[in-house]
Formats: C-alpha cells, sequence, structure tokens
C-alpha cells in the first residue's frame, strides 16, 4: 500500500530548485503519494501539518536547518513522523542523524529507513534541534544573508565568523545548572540538544540528540588568537580541554544577562535573555538510515 507523504519544501535552500524534481521523481519511484502544499514563508509549515494530520501518513521536508525548525511545533501536535530532505547550506541536523547528503538516498532512507525517537531544546517557548546560542553565533546569523549562504555555501559561516570575532566583546552572563550558579565573561555561550551546529561544529565530544540532555559551553577567551588555536577542537568536539572553555550539562539551564541578548535557535533570531532552556525527550519520530 502506497504511504501518503505531505512534501513541503522551502524552493529558496542552496539546494532547492536544482535537485527537487529528481528527489520528487525518486520518491514517486517508492511509491510514495505526495502531497506537495505550495510555502510562501517558513511560519506556514506547522499550519499546513496540523491541517493535513489525518489526510497523510508522515511529513517529508526538503530544505535546511531554519526550515525544519518551522515544522517542529506541528510534528509535535500532530506526532506524524518526520523524513528529511537535507537542501539547505548545512543540513547540521541531516549530519547528526547520519543522514545522506545524496537526495536519492535521503529519499531511500525516508522509504526504507528506522523510526527514531529523539529529543528536542526549548527555550522560552521555542523548540529547537540542534543549538540555541547568544554571542557571536547571534552576529554570526546576522550577517548571514541568504545569497552568502547560496555562493559559498558551508565556507559562509567561517567566513562570518571571521569577520565577526575580529569584532567580539566579551559580555557578563550568570549560568545556573544542576543547583550550581556560575558567573562567566564570555564572548559565546551555546546550548545543543543535538551533536552539530554551524556548518560541522561540534557542541560537545559525546553529544547526541537521544542522550536526554542538553551541553552547554562558553567561551571565555581574552585574545582573538584564541578563537582561532580553538577552531579544530571545535570541530572535533574537543574544545573543552582548553582552559578558556566550561563546559557544562543538564536537563534545564538559565541563563541571565545584564543586558538583554538575543537568543539564536537553529539559525534563527527567536528569543532574549533572560532565558530558561530545557531538554524534551523523546518528542518526535524521525526517519533515520
Amino acid at each position: 500500500m502506497n504511504q501518503r507523504a505531505l512534501l513541503l519544501v522551502n524552493r529558496h535552500a542552496r539546494r532547492g530548485q536544482t535537485d527537487l524534481s529528481r528527489a520528487i521523481e525518486r520518491l514517486r519511484e517508492l511509491e510514495f503519494e505526495l502531497v506537495e502544499v505550495p510555502i510562501q514563508s517558513a511560519g506556514q509549515i506547522s499550519k499546513v501539518i496540523r491541517q493535513h494530520k489525518d489526510a497523510v501518513d508522515l511529513v517529508i521536508i526538503g530544505g535546511g536547518d531554519g526550515t525544519l525548525n518551522a515544522a517542529i511545533d506541528g510534528l509535535i501536535d500532530t506526532q506524524l513522523p518526520l523524513g528529511i530532505l537535507p537542501l539547505g547550506t548545512a543540513n547540521d541536523l541531516a549530519r547528526t542523524l547520519h543522514l545522506p547528503t545524496s537526495l536519492a538516498e535521503a529519499c531511500d532512507v525516508i522509504a526504507k529507513g528506522q523510526l527514531e525517537r529523539i529529543d528536542l531544546g526549548w527555550v522560552n517557548g521555542n523548540h529547537f534541534f540542534n543549538v540555541a546560542s547568544l554571542g557571536l553565533g547571534v552576529k554570526i546569523t546576522q550577517r548571514l544573508s541568504r545569497d552568502i549562504k547560496r555562493r559559498w555555501g558551508v565556507f559562509a559561516y567561517a567566513i562570518a565568523a571571521i569577520q565577526v570575532l575580529l569584532k567580539s566583546v566579551p559580555f557578563t552572563a550568570e549560568i545556573r545548572v544542576n543547583g550550581e550558579s556560575y558567573q562567566v565573561r564570555t564572548v559565546q555561550i551555546a546550548i545543543g540538544n543535538g551533536r552539530y551546529y554551524g556548518g560541522g561544529m561540534t557542541v560537545a565530544k559525546d553529544a547526541a540528540i537521544d542522550d536526554q540532555r542538553l551541553d552547554l559551553y562558553s567561551l571565555e577567551i581574552q585574545k582573538w588568537w584564541q578563537m582561532v588555536a580553538l577552531l579544530p577542537n571545535m570541530r572535533s568536539g574537543t574544545h573543552s580541554s582548553w582552559s578558556f572553555v566550561r563546559s557544562l550539562s543538564g536537563q534545564e539551564i538559565e541563563i541571565k544577562t545584564l543586558r538583554q541578548h538575543s537568543i539564536n535557535t537553529d539559525g534563527e533570531l527567536t528569543t532574549t535573555t533572560p532565558a530558561h532552556f530545557r531538554v524534551i525527550p523523546k518528542a518526535i519520530s524521525v526517519l533515520v538510515p
């Protein structure tokens, strides 16, 4: 029996135009009955998912991490399984879930893969898959235009990071986790639910999207060269070995700052400090290899 799938695609994603038709053809070969709904903005996605709750068996999202993030509320409400076509620039959720970059292979995972329950992060009423951050991460997000990401791909994150780093100014924050309070002077605080973010940076060496915890790091650097030296460790997740990197973990985290700071969740600015973070264990089902 054919599976009925709601297909929602960000046609502005980096690979949204060129590769989509081949993916649709492959899904039909795999005997999916596709319900395609044009999406004008990410804000429509959860509403459309709710509207099709009783008409489909699963939801297939084509796009990057921002598009996937926009589907979270609809997926929670309907509990429809999620299939992913990685069409974005960074595709960090796809990387965390070990999904193939080839769209034909990604289609095969949707047809033949296993359902896995994964955790979600939550901050001030906003859900996220990968990472929430304040400091450098917010400034990088503000510099990343659609044109820059389309032109440079994943390297756009590194280019923006270098530009931001040269002008970074530390800020003061209070972090509360597991009954302990920490006063820090930092340029970046990141709280991860998944493993990867920012085009392949790693939140923590042993981070996983189903470990029912949040992983936090705070970059308490004083010189710009410390960040440059740190970058290889950020890719491998071993950055906690440096004395100026504070690493913490827990199911709930609170952050307060002297002045209000914007917070980036999965690449979108969604809330501000003060912030209350928590993990929501096994919140939705995703198709994985």
